[in-house]
Order: structure tokens, then sequence, then C-alpha cells
């Protein structure tokens, strides 16, 4: 009989047995290899944990341990660094040349719905109108934030509208929930990539605020 352990997953207790352990233990020890010369690796790491956790909690349906056919069935949805190569690279796609044969999106991942999540990157005040924008399909968010601000003054059906989803709807809070906003498979490319990107954004944000306030000094100066 095999042994049962208890672990933590993207902060979530879970019984496994023990040849299961082993298995998800090697899977995660090969990610973290793979993506640690990656600057965001941490976040990487932690957003693909808290996916793990996500699918472990569907899949148990009220089983009480993690088996390995569970830990190999959401390894197949996540994706393997051999599919995607030896050494992680934000511009990595899923291409014939990484994995030896022909793969698709849609081979990475569940296709799932999109979900809708107020947005914390893109807000003016709770994220709800850049959330709804995604979830409908609208790409510029200044339609429904202008949906909001006329219908209240027409009769103020918009705010309360607007306070229920904000109430009701939850944020955005990892790379796997915003992948979700924009209805994309969450495997562990499209994870890392997501993380990327937004370590790049930040980036650009931080280098422009810093030559934006070296010329205004230099402005200064000057008279």
């Amino acid at each position: 009989m095999n042994k049962v352990l208890n672990i933590n997953v993207g902060r979530y207790p879970f019984s496994i047995d023990d040849i299961a352990y082993e298995k998800l233990d090697n899977y995660l020890l090969s990610l973290q290899n793979h993506f640690s010369k990656s600057e965001g690796c941490k976040e990487i790491m932690q957003d693909i944990e808290s996916r793990i956790a996500e699918l472990f909690q569907e899949k148990l349906s009220g089983r009480s341990i993690v088996s390995l056919e569970m830990v190999e069935e959401t390894i197949n949805i996540m994706g393997t660094p051999e599919v995607f190569g030896t050494e992680w690279n934000q511009n990595d796609e899923p291409t014939a040349s990484h994995s030896g044969e022909q793969q698709t999106t849609a081979d990475w991942g569940i296709k799932t719905g999109k979900k809708l999540f107020r947005d914390p990157s893109d807000t003016k005040i709770g994220g709800v109108c850049s959330g709804l924008a995604q979830y409908i399909g609208i790409q510029d968010v200044i339609w429904v934030r202008l949906f909001f601000v006329l219908t209240a003054f027409a009769g103020g059906f918009a705010a309360i509208l607007y306070i229920i989803l904000w109430a009701i709807t939850p944020e955005a809070r990892n790379s796997a929930d915003r992948l979700a906003m924009k209805g994309e498979p969450i495997n562990v490319h499209n994870i890392a990539r997501k993380v990327e990107e937004e370590i790049d954004d930040l980036t650009h944000k931080f280098d422009t605020w810093r030559e934006k306030r070296r010329m205004r000094k230099k402005n200064k100066w000057r008279f």
C-alpha cells in the first residue's frame, strides 16, 4: 500500500500518495531548472503551482487523495519542458522544432471560455470595466466606461450594477487568472510568457518614468 503524504501546492494543502508525489516533485524540479535563467522564475513557479492546485481541486471532486493518475493528467494539461526546449526563452513558441512534432495552441492545454475577472492592470476604480471589455471582446475599454457613465446619469442603474459586479467579480491576481480572462489556454508556456510580458512592461514603464524625470531636472537647471 502506498504511503500518504501531506503537502502544500500553491498554498493549498493536499494529501497525496508517495508515488504521485515523486512524479509531481520531479516535474516541478524540471520546471524550476527550465526557468532558472528567467528574471521572473519565482513568479512563474508560484503561478504554475497555483494552477496545479486548481486542477487538483477540480479533479478530486469528493476524493481525498491525489493519485498518480491525477498528477499525470495535470502534467499533460500543463505541458513539460521537453515540449518547448531545454532552456527558457520568452520568445519560444510551441513549434515542431522544439517538440519533434507539430504542435498547435490547442495541444498545449484545455481551451476554455473566457472568465470574468476585474482587471487590476487597467483600472480607474475597481477594474470592472476593463474586465468586462475583455470578457465581451471590446478592444477599447473606453466604450464600456462611457456606457456606465452615461447610464449612471440617466437613472443610476449603472452605478448599482457596477457596485454589484465589483462585489461579486474576483480580481485577476496572477497570470493564470489573466489568461482565463482572455480565454487563452492556461499552461506552463503561456503562464511563463505572460509573466515575462508583464515584467517587460513594468521595466519599460520604469525606464520611461526615469527618462521623463531626468529630462525635467535637465530643463529645470537650464532655466
